[in-house]
C-alpha cells in the first residue's frame, strides 16, 4: 500500500489514542484516526513507514452498529469530541479496552503481572460538564464572515461555530452568542495567523461547577487602528451582562496577547467588571481560580479522581499517613495535596508553574491548612534541595509522563508506596515499566473518565515496592530501549510483537517480557540508567514459550 492509496475498509478496533485499525476486502490493515469500531470507511493513506500505513478519513460510509443518532449538530465537522454517537456505557468499555491493552503490552497482563484492574468510573455528568472553554476567532471559510468557536477537523484555520456545543451548559452558549453578535456588528477584525493581522483572538469563559460563579477574559491584540478600544471594550461588557445566565457573572477581563504563536498567553490583564477570579468547591474545600490557573475541568469528575486516589492511597487504614510527609509532585493548584493535608504529618507540593503554586498557596490558606508546603520549580532539580524526605509520593504530571533522570531521583527515595495518576495512559504504560523494573510492582489500576464523548481518559495506578527475590529475575533496561518509537535496534518492540503474533496464533507479549529476552542475549548492556537498587528487585518472569517466540523474532530480525 502507497502513499495516496485511496480505499476503504472496516474498522476492526480503535487504539488509544483514537487510532482506528480499518482492514480492507484484501485484510490489509490502515490506521485511520477519528473513527469508531463498526465503521465502513474510505480513506487516503498519508503516510507509510515501516510497513505500517496511515490513512485520513474521508467519508464515513456506514455507520457503526455502536453509533445512535447524533446529540450535537456540530459533530463530525468540530474537532472537539470523538465518540458523540455512541451511547456512554459503550464509550467506557472503548476507553477500557484501550487502556487495559497498552498496560498489558507494556507490563503484561493481570494474570501475569499479578495486578489488579478495578475497571472504570464514569463521569457523574455525560454532557454539559466542562467548567471551562477556550474559544477561537477567526471564519468558518476563507473569507468568510467571523465565526467563533472550535476548529474544524483536520484544519489549522477553519473554525466551527459551536453555538449548540453539548460538552458546556447554557450560559457557555448564551455567552458565545452574545460575544459574537457584538463583534460581527461592530465589524471587528480577527487576528490572522498568516497576516499576523487583526483584534479578535480567543474567548476564555469558566463557569464553577457548584457556585456557578462565571467569568470571561476576551484576549485580543493591541491593534486597534479603526475603532476606540474603550468604547469597543464597554459595549461588549455591557453586550454581556444584559443576557439571562443561570449562574452568576463574576467578572469580565480583557487580556493582551501579541504573541505571533496561536496560544492563549497574558501580555496584560485589565478587568472590566467584577473580579479576577471565582470560587470553586471540591470535595468540601474552596479554590480560588484565575482566568489561567490549572484546574480539573470536570468538577464532578474530579472528585471522582480525586476520591479513587485518596481510595488508593489510605486504602482500609484512614490513619495509616499519620505522622508522615507526603510528596505531591507535579501539584499544579494543589488540590490533591490539600485533600490529603488533615491525615499527614505535611504535604510538600512541587510545580513548574509559578501562578499555580501562588494559587496553591493560597487555596491552602483559603481551607485553614498550615501543614502544605508548595515549591515553584522543575521537579527534577528541586528534588536536590527539598529536606523533608517522603515517606509517600504521590505523581500527577503532564501528558508526557515524567522525565527519566526524575524518575531516577523518586524511585532513590525507596518509598513503600506510590500514587501515579496519568493523563495519557501511552505515558503511564511506559513510565511502569521503568518503576517494574526498578524494584516497584503495580498493586491496583482503574481509569476515570473525566471527559465524555472525546477519546481522553485519567489512569490512577498504585505501586509499592519489593522486596523478596524469589521466582523473578532482575532486570536492567535503558531508556531508549523502552521507547517505542527508537530506531537503536533492529526491529521495534512493535515490530517484535508483530513478528510473535503473526508466528504464534495471535500470541500477545509484553515490552516487559522483550526487554528481559534481550538482557539475557545481551542486548541490553549499557549501565548509565536504572540498574536496580537492591538485589532483591524482582519481576515478572517471562514464561517459557513466550520467550521461545520472542527468540525466533529476534532471530528472524538478525538481532542475536
Amino acid at each position: 500500500m502507497k502513499k495516496g492509496f485511496r480505499g476503504t475498509g472496516t474498522v476492526e478496533r480503535v487504539d488509544f489514542p483514537n487510532k482506528g485499525i480499518a482492514v480492507t476486502d484484501d485484510g490489509d490493515r490502515v490506521i485511520v484516526k477519528n473513527t469508531i469500531p463498526g465503521q465502513k470507511v474510505e480513506f487516503v493513506v498519508n503516510k507509510v513507514k515501516h510497513q505500517r500505513a496511515e490513512g485520513r478519513l474521508m467519508e464515513v460510509i456506514e455507520k457503526s452498529p455502536l453509533e445512535t443518532e447524533e446529540p450535537c449538530p456540530h459533530f463530525g465537522m468540530c474537532g472537539g469530541c470523538t465518540y458523540q454517537t455512541v451511547p456512554y456505557e459503550k464509550q467506557l468499555d472503548m476507553k477500557l479496552t484501550q487502556v487495559k491493552k497498552l498496560i498489558s503490552d507494556a507490563i503484561g497482563t493481570e494474570e501475569e503481572s499479578g495486578y489488579e484492574f478495578i475497571g472504570i468510573h464514569g463521569s457523574p455528568k455525560k454532557s454539559e460538564y466542562r467548567n471551562k472553554m477556550e474559544f477561537s476567532f477567526g471564519d468558518e471559510y476563507k473569507d468568510g464572515p467571523l465565526a467563533l468557536g472550535m476548529h474544524k477537523r483536520g484544519s489549522f484555520y477553519d473554525l466551527v461555530t459551536v453555538s449548540d456545543c453539548q460538552i458546556v451548559d447554557e450560559d457557555f452558549r448564551t455567552i458565545l452568542k452574545a460575544t459574537l453578535d457584538y463583534f460581527s456588528k461592530n465589524n471587528i477584525p480577527y487576528f490572522h495567523r498568516a497576516t499576523h493581522k487583526g483584534y479578535l483572538r480567543h474567548l476564555l469563559v469558566r463557569k464553577a461547577t457548584k457556585t456557578g460563579e462565571i467569568i470571561v477574559d476576551l484576549v485580543t491584540t493591541t491593534q486597534t487602528e479603526g475603532f476606540n478600544e474603550e468604547e469597543l471594550l464597554a459595549g461588549f461588557r455591557y453586550a454581556l451582562l444584559t443576557r439571562h445566565y443561570d449562574g452568576r457573572f463574576k467578572g469580565v477581563l480583557h487580556t493582551k496577547n501579541d504573541s505571533v504563536a496561536d496560544v492563549v498567553k497574558n501580555e496584560g490583564t485589565e478587568v472590566l467588571y467584577g473580579d479576577s477570579y471565582f470560587y470553586e468547591e471540591l470535595l468540601g474545600l474552596k479554590f480560588k481560580i484565575t482566568p489561567f490557573s490549572f484546574f480539573q475541568t470536570n468538577s464532578l469528575g474530579a472528585e471522582v479522581l480525586y476520591e479513587t486516589a485518596r481510595e488508593f492511597i489510605l486504602g482500609d487504614d484512614r490513619d495509616s499517613l499519620n505522622g508522615k510527609t507526603v510528596y505531591d509532585l507535579y501539584s499544579g493548584t494543589g488540590t490533591i495535596a490539600q485533600l490529603m493535608a488533615p491525615v499527614c504529618k505535611e504535604v510538600v507540593g512541587v510545580e513548574i508553574v509559578e501562578e499555580a503554586v501562588c494559587a496553591a498557596k493560597e487555596n491552602a490558606a483559603l481551607n485553614g491548612l498550615d501543614n502544605c508546603k508548595f515549591i515553584a520549580g522543575d521537579v527534577l532539580k528541586v528534588l536536590d534541595d527539598i529536606e523533608e524526605k517522603p515517606d509517600y509520593i504521590i505523581l500527577d504530571p503532564p501528558r508526557d509522563g515524567i522525565h527519566p533522570k526524575a524518575m531516577g531521583k523518586i524511585i532513590d527515595y525507596g518509598v513503600e508506596n506510590m500514587v501515579y495518576i496519568s493523563c495519557k495512559p501511552t505515558s503511564l504504560a511506559r513510565d511502569l515499566q521503568i518503576f517494574m523494573a526498578r524494584g516497584y510492582r503495580v498493586e491496583k489500576i482503574c481509569c476515570v473518565d473525566m471527559f465524555p464523548n472525546t477519546y481522553h481518559v485519567e489512569t490512577v495506578c498504585l505501586l509499592s515496592k519489593l522486596h523478596e527475590a524469589k521466582h523473578y529475575v532482575n532486570v536492567r533496561l535503558d531508556m531508549d530501549e523502552l521507547d517505542l518509537t527508537s530506531a537503536e535496534s533492529k526491529a521495534t518492540y512493535e515490530e517484535i510483537k508483530a513478528y510473535v503474533a503473526e508466528h504464534n496464533d495471535g500470541m500477545k507479549v509484553s515490552n516487559l517480557y522483550i526487554a528481559q529476552v534481550k538482557a539475557k542475549y545481551g542486548i541490553i548492556e549499557r549501565e548509565n540508567y536504572n540498574k536496580p537498587k537492591s538485589d532483591d528487585a524482582r519481576q515478572p518472569k517471562c514464561p517459557k514459550e513466550k520467550e521461545e517466540a520472542i527468540v525466533e523474532a529476534l532471530k528472524a530480525f538478525k538481532m542475536i
